[in-house]
C-alpha cells in the first residue's frame, strides 16, 4: 500500500476531477489508494473485473493477447481515464489484458460501487460513456495505425500518447516491452528508436527513454496522434492542458 504521508490527489485523475460534488462525495470514502509496479497485471483476459482503476501517475496498456502469447496494445490509459469500462458497457469480463506500462501510483473503487453509480443514469453515466467514446476512438484509431503507419510513425504516436500522461518527458521501458505493445519484432523497434535517436528526437540509454524535441516527434508521427487527442478534447472538456 502507498504511504499515507504520500497519498497523491485523487483528483490528478481527470475523471475524478471532473464527477459532480455529490458523486465525489459518494466516492472519496470509497477510492483506495494503489501502488502501480512496471509490468503489474491488473486483470488478465476473461477475468471477472472486481474493480475499476483510476491512474494518477501511473500508466495502463490494455493489451490484446493470442492464443500463442503474442500481444499487442490497443490502447494506453493515464490521469485521463480509467481501466475497467467493460464493467459498465455490459459485461463482467474483457477480451484484453491491462499491465502497467509506466510505474506510479492510482486508486481503484469497487465494481459494486461504480455499477451503482452507473446505474443512476446521471451525470457521472454520461461522463463515463463520453470517455468510453474517447478510447474507443483511440482503439479503432490504433488499429488503422498498426495496419497503413510506418513502424517509425507508431513509435513516434506511442511516445506521445505516452507523454500526454506523464509529468515529465522521459519513459522508463525496454525495446522488448515496447516490441510486445506495437505486436512488432524487437529488432524492429531497435531499428526505429536509433532513427529516432540519430535525428535528435529522442535519447534512449537502457531502457530509459528521455524525449528531446517533442515538436519534431509531432511532425514525424501519422496523422493518428492528432485524431486521438483531438476526440479525447472534444469528449472531455475538463482535461488538462498537456
Amino acid at each position: 500500500m502507498i504511504n499515507p504521508a504520500s497519498l497523491p490527489d485523487p483528483k490528478i485523475n481527470q475523471l475524478l476531477a471532473a464527477l459532480p460534488p455529490d458523486v465525489w462525495e459518494r466516492w472519496a470514502a470509497l477510492l483506495e489508494p494503489v501502488e502501480l509496479p512496471l509490468g503489474a497485471v491488473l486483470y488478465e483476459s476473461g477475468a471477472r473485473l472486481s474493480h475499476v482503476y483510476f491512474p494518477t501517475s501511473a500508466i495502463v496498456s490494455l493489451l490484446y493477447v493470442m492464443e500463442n502469447g503474442a500481444s499487442a496494445e490497443i490502447a494506453v490509459v493515464g490521469h485521463e481515464g480509467l481501466v475497467g469500462v467493460s464493467l459498465f458497457m455490459g459485461g463482467d469480463t474483457t477480451p484484453s489484458r491491462a499491465v502497467v506500462q509506466s510505474a506510479g501510483q492510482g486508486y481503484r473503487l469497487k465494481a459494486s460501487a461504480m455499477m451503482l453509480e452507473f446505474n443512476r443514469a446521471g451525470p457521472a453515466m454520461h461522463l463515463l460513456l463520453r470517455y468510453t467514446q474517447a478510447l474507443i476512438t483511440q482503439m479503432s484509431q490504433t488499429a488503422v495505425c498498426n495496419r497503413h503507419h510506418s513502424l517509425d510513425q507508431q513509435l513516434c504516436r506511442w511516445l506521445l500518447l505516452s507523454l500526454d500522461r506523464l509529468p515529465t518527458n522521459e519513459l522508463v521501458m525496454t525495446q522488448e516491452l515496447i516490441a510486445n505493445m506495437l505486436g512488432v519484432r524487437r529488432e524492429g523497434v531497435t531499428e526505429a528508436a536509433g532513427r529516432l535517436q540519430a535525428a535528435g528526437l529522442i535519447r534512449y540509454h537502457r531502457g530509459h527513454i528521455t524525449v528531446l524535441d517533442r515538436k519534431g516527434l509531432e511532425q514525424r508521427t501519422c496523422e493518428c496522434y492528432a485524431v486521438v487527442k483531438q476526440e479525447y478534447d472534444r469528449l472531455l472538456p475538463c482535461r488538462l492542458a498537456t
